[in-house]
């Protein structure tokens, strides 16, 4: 289907939104009996002109489909600008010739992914207010360029207008496509760059309506989300906003001067009310990109559990990061909404930036007084009216009754019509699901109920309730508290008062329970995520067409959220440091990152019960934006050092030379995964002894010299030497030796320190991560 012909059916616009939080993947087979998407994956681009790699892309695809015609007819994508493929319609047998191809690398079916501040910036110590910061000092990143692939960009946006923006900087090679109501005046000086990329979802979904479906044909962002991390990272300033009252104050992103560059892979899907993202389209994105001139690219898009290896094209982020990174673009990546459990972080890359998602020292804090007049606080986004003294009701079944009665929140459908009606109902829940709170609310309100208390494990983010229905979350406790109130009362009642915005002390700083947490299960001495950033409550420009819209603007969480805060972080690191590497601002980021709140606080981590946080909940901890500009010195990386990992974690010589396109031999015997100069220490399967070797490279005072502090972990001895670094002049990267082993007997799980060199003015820190694994290395042995 043509394009134009798409944009000429279109006749109405619907109004089915679900609200969103996280990209995340749905590896999902699409069985075709005839032909399918695959993408062909060849490798490093091995000409300049992109017209002359189409062309031997069209000639591959001849070779077997038989003509030039059936080539071009079958093309989806030609990837030549980052790397070198194609995406084109085959059978299973063309996609097995052309995988047995000598040129190819790989050739898999194509996949669907599915979409997975006010405060934010004054918390993270970067406010406006204070001249002498970070932010002003950078000129508020005005020469950096930020893409995002996600589902695109609602350009009227006033995070996106351009007052006070100068002229667009000179290395920008991308433009804006015109589309459904996108016209070339929707770009301006901040919103430089609009892009849109449909044809592998398309071609995947050949019943799909464009008359019908409420998804426009352009890079205009029906859901929201493409627009919501945009405004994080780079929105302009926008004045006295708030979400129904709430969260009020100064909206901007963290580099607010910083250019837009928009690339639309996500398209709404009406007949499963979701979000399908093409694989072949979020390439082609990233290869656009790499070609566009981005200095940063954000993607709120990641892997399931298995993960891939990071030769293997089905991991498409990993594979086109690669390539971004190779050309000193810095990919930021959000973790996963999969936790509290272990091993479920995404996006493990090492040449990624992978994000952790933290709370703001924000709580919305809902009064609920019983008819005892006991006042319980719970947490919700309701702005009233007050709901006064109603019935409340716990279902279950009363024991005249023959009908059954569930308080359970996802059955509260099953209670027998008009058991919630004229009510306030409390319910309990084990989900960790963000549609739990909507879903059950959407049940009261059908059968006629007029509020919702929700009992949940602590920590889940809060799910605001459409039309301002009072649904309020509180933890098992203060639900049992109620519950034995309702047991013990005949005719209990309940008032519900709005929301109030609280900020400050005494609000804690915990890592979200959503938040997906190491160790990482693809590579498990390379630590992910890297880093922590607030992900929860986070208010943001959106479309005005998402239902849960005020005004155009929004409160999302998920570490959707939290990568787009790293990525403004990093757009003022990289124009203050505009030579540094994508290693580099990783580095820094993670070696000055507070271990505590920025009030000196604890952080914990939640879950089915709370712990303080380690490395495996947030990498080196929570940024420090001003830090990180001055960190001392770096674990600086290129693509030498990611080539010592590919071969220490055993990928064979021709899947890594054709990744990074030279002839790669590893050594025999292959390196050690622990020599990668990475900014932490993590050791899986220490039995003995292990010693590993980290260079660092001085960044800040020529003549510095650093002594070294070790924390050990528990039951774990470290010794590093030498036990001074001494730069000069001459001797900008010294070389240490770090040698590990463990007094412990049995099989261990992780134990958690720390490795500091301090000077008179920094202390570079980095997190160890090690567990004993005695019983494993018996195995091996014997």
């Amino acid at each position: 289907m043509k394009h134009s012909s798409l944009l000429g059916m279109r006749n109405y616009r619907a109004s089915l939104l679900l609200v969103i939080s996280l990209i995340i993947v749905l590896n999902v087979s699409r069985a075709d009996a005839k032909s399918k998407v695959h993408i062909v994956y060849l490798g490093e681009k091995q000409h300049d002109d992109p017209d002359f790699v189409t062309e031997s892309h069209h000639q591959i695809l001849s070779s077997v489909l038989g003509s030039k015609e059936d080539a071009h007819d079958s093309m989806v994508h030609s990837y030549r600008h980052g790397f070198s493929g194609f995406a084109a319609k085959l059978t299973e047998s063309q996609a097995k010739i052309l995988a047995d191809s000598r040129e190819v690398v790989h050739v898999i079916p194509d996949s669907f992914y599915e979409l997975a501040t006010t405060r934010t910036w004054d918390y993270l110590g970067l406010s406006v207010a204070n001249p002498k910061n970070l932010l002003n000092d950078t000129n508020m990143g005005g020469q950096v360029i930020i893409g995002f692939i996600d589902s695109g960009v609602w350009p009227e946006s006033e995070s996106f207008n351009d007052n006070g923006v100068g002229p667009i900087p000179s290395h920008w090679k991308g433009k804006c496509v015109l589309g459904e109501k996108f016209i070339a005046t929707n770009c301006n000086r901040k919103l430089i760059g609009a892009k849109y990329f449909i044809n592998g979802f398309l071609a995947e979904n050949e019943g799909f309506n464009s008359t019908e479906s409420p998804d426009y044909i352009s890079a205009r962002d029906f859901l929201g989300h493409g627009t919501h991390v945009a405004s994080i990272a780079g929105g302009l300033f926008v004045p006295n906003v708030s979400y129904k009252g709430l969260a009020s104050g100064n909206l901007r992103g963290g580099a607010p001067r910083a250019r837009i560059a928009i690339y639309k892979a996500c398209w709404y899907l009406e007949r499963l009310g979701t979000v399908a993202c093409s694989s072949s389209d979020i390439l082609k994105a990233m290869d656009e990109a790499i070609h566009d001139g981005v200095d940063v690219l954000s993607l709120s898009l990641g892997a399931q559990v298995p993960l891939f290896p990071k030769t293997d094209l089905r991991d498409r982020i990993a594979t086109g990061a690669f390539h971004a990174v190779a050309k000193g673009i810095i990919v930021v990546c959000a973790g996963g909404n999969s936790g509290p459990a272990a091993q479920t972080v995404l996006n493990t890359a090492p040449w990624v930036i992978t994000v952790a998602a933290t709370t703001l020292d924000r709580s919305f804090p809902t009064p609920i007084t019983l008819g005892n007049n006991n006042m319980i606080l719970g947490q919700a986004l309701f702005t009233g009216p007050q709901l006064g003294f109603t019935s409340l009701v716990y279902p279950e079944n009363p024991v005249s009754s023959n009908e059954t009665f569930t308080g359970v929140c996802e059955r509260l459908n099953l209670n027998p019509n008009g058991t919630m009606a004229g009510k306030v109902v409390l319910c309990f829940t084990t989900t960790t699901l963000f549609t739990a709170v909507s879903r059950a609310a959407s049940y009261v309100k059908a059968d006629g109920g007029l509020g919702l208390i929700i009992a949940r494990n602590p920590g889940y983010n809060l799910t605001p309730c459409r039309d301002d229905f009072p649904c309020v979350a509180i933890d098992y406790e203060l639900g049992t508290d109620i519950l034995l109130y309702i047991r013990s009362t005949r005719s209990p009642v309940v008032n519900i008062q709005p929301s109030r915005t609280l900020v400050g002390q005494p609000v804690g700083t915990k890592v979200a329970t959503f938040s997906s947490r190491g160790p990482n299960s693809n590579s498990p001495a390379i630590l992910k995520p890297d880093i922590g950033a607030p992900g929860v409550s986070i208010l943001g420009s959106t479309s005005p067409d998402s239902k849960s819209s005020s005004k155009g603007f929004d409160i999302l969480a998920g570490t959707s959220m939290a990568a787009p805060v790293i990525s403004g972080v990093v757009a003022l690191l990289k124009a203050l440091h505009p030579n540094w590497s994508p290693a580099a601002f990783r580095s820094a980021i993670v070696t000055t990152a507070w271990r505590t709140d920025p009030f000196g606080e604890q952080i914990f981590a939640e879950g089915s019960s709370r712990k303080v946080a380690d490395p495996f909940d947030y990498g080196g901890g929570l940024v420090n934006a001003e830090k990180a500009a001055d960190p001392g010195f770096i674990y600086d990386m290129g693509t030498k050092d990611y080539i010592l990992y590919l071969c220490s974690a055993g990928y064979n010589d021709s899947s890594i030379s054709q990744l990074v396109g030279k002839v790669t031999v590893c050594s025999n015997p292959k390196p050690s995964v622990f020599d990668v100069n990475l900014p932490s220490i993590t050791i899986p399967n220490l039995k003995d002894e292990v010693t590993l070797t980290r260079t660092v490279t001085n960044v800040g005072p020529v003549d510095s010299v650093y002594k070294v502090v070790v924390e050990p972990p528990f039951g774990v001895r470290v010794v590093v030497t030498p036990e001074t670094l001494r730069f000069n002049s001459k001797t900008k990267s010294v070389s240490f030796k770090v040698r590990v082993s463990t007094t412990h007997k049995i099989n261990t799980g992780f134990f958690f320190g720390s490795l500091i060199w301090t000077d008179s003015l920094h202390n570079v820190t980095i997190p160890v991560s090690v567990r004993t694994q005695i019983l494993q290395n018996y195995y091996d042995e014997n």
